[in-house]
């Protein structure tokens, strides 16, 4: 197929590049940098240096014998997007290209109007480039799982039956997120299904717990393949922040009471899930909502985790619950539905001894490039 991956240079976007043009895919990538330019002026690079995303199609190519063609531009300027589209024609696009990040969305006014206008204009572009050139291919868009928050029923797979006096229907499961970056995701959702139904556009709504990992099949094939590793506050995940900390022997910054449960999944199963969806598109005028995560935790349940495979390691591991700078419940219900890929044929990687093992013998590899200082802001929420 021909796939098309916006924001193809970021933690998720580049290891699906190659895991798609390793499988024989025709794929372009089209990026901005946008990622590496914020955490540069927030003082937040990841651990390690990775090539520009010229260089990383080459060492690829050479790597493996594929190609992956990229464009350098703005999913937000609508002439660059669209020529793109009509040059590349892509059967099926996987959008990516979003501020990525709960706590930069809640910095200031500057970081939450750049959210905002990047995150609803992009979504907005990929509708119009696929309507007016290509009104057949599939979007892939990647939403969260905090777009639902914590409600005290279980969560659907995107959708909900309702009977209200007498009368039944079928609607998209209610939405209260807990940040403006997961704000923007709702917004995305009511966008494309919007579109869905005004052009009946083709498109799968990809619910996404928080990542963990920094390895794939095709990043094991030379260290100038890996993909970004964040351990700050703003860009890292907590899995991966976690792991950073015990081996800096920075304590383990638990928030408030660490009760809050969240759903999760190896980068591995991002790749997995994002092909299970595109080799089973949705259907025109369809909007398909998948739960990706395979399966929860509190932050506390990480935190012990993390600890106890950090001390065997040798490291000093300490937890420290900190005052929380979120506005969330921290102990709550919660008890997501999440079956729709496993029926596709998901064969989930979970949080075992052995993955933890493997993701701190990279860390350690880098750690002389932790610096501390970047590991914990203090974003208020309030």
């Amino acid at each position: 197929m021909r796939v098309l991956i916006l924001g193809g240079d970021g933690y998720l976007g580049w290891p699906t590049a190659m895991h798609l043009s390793a499988r024989g895919h025709q794929v372009t990538v089209v990026d901005n940098y946008l990622r590496r330019r914020l955490a540069m002026e927030e003082d937040v690079e990841p651990l390690y240096e990775v090539p520009n995303l010229y260089e990383r199609c080459r060492i690829w190519y050479t790597v493996s014998g594929y190609k992956i063609k990229s464009y350098i531009g703005d999913v937000i300027d609508w002439n660059f997007i669209n020529e793109v589209f009509e040059t590349f024609a892509p059967e099926a696009v996987i959008h990516y290209a979003e501020q990525p990040s709960a706590p930069y969305s809640m910095m200031n006014h500057r970081a939450a109007s750049l959210t905002l206008m990047n995150n609803l204009q992009s979504t907005l572009n990929v509708a119009w480039a696929v309507h007016k050139n290509v009104p057949d291919c599939h979007i892939i868009k990647l939403g969260t799982m905090g777009e639902y928050g914590t409600p005290n029923i279980d969560i659907e797979e995107g959708w909900i039956e309702i009977e209200h006096k007498g009368r039944k229907d079928r609607f998209l499961f209610p939405r209260q997120a807990s940040s403006l970056y997961h704000t923007t995701k709702i917004q995305d959702t009511d966008l494309l299904w919007f579109y869905v139904r005004t052009w009946g556009l083709r498109v799968t709504d990809l619910m996404q717990g928080p990542v963990y990992g920094l390895s794939t099949p095709e990043t094991e094939l030379d260290d100038r393949l890996a993909t970004f590793f964040n351990y700050d506050e703003l860009f890292g995940t907590v899995v991966n922040r976690f792991i950073t900390q015990a081996v800096a022997g920075y304590p383990l910054t638990v928030y408030g009471k660490g009760g809050q449960t969240r759903g999760y999944l190896n980068i591995r199963d991002t790749l997995a899930c994002v092909e299970l969806a595109m080799l089973h598109p949705a259907r025109s005028g369809e909007l398909r909502v998948f739960n990706q995560i395979t399966e929860t935790f509190t932050v506390n349940e990480l935190a012990e985790k993390v600890a106890r495979i950090g001390k065997e390691r040798g490291h000093n591991v300490v937890i420290k619950n900190v005052e929380n700078p979120r506005v969330e419940q921290e102990e709550h219900y919660y008890n997501p539905t999440y079956t729709g890929l496993k029926d596709l044929g998901l064969k989930p990687h979970y949080l075992t001894e052995e993955v933890l093992h493997g993701m701190f013998e990279k860390v350690e590899k880098y750690a002389g490039n932790i610096q501390k200082h970047k590991i914990f802001r203090g974003v208020k929420w309030g």
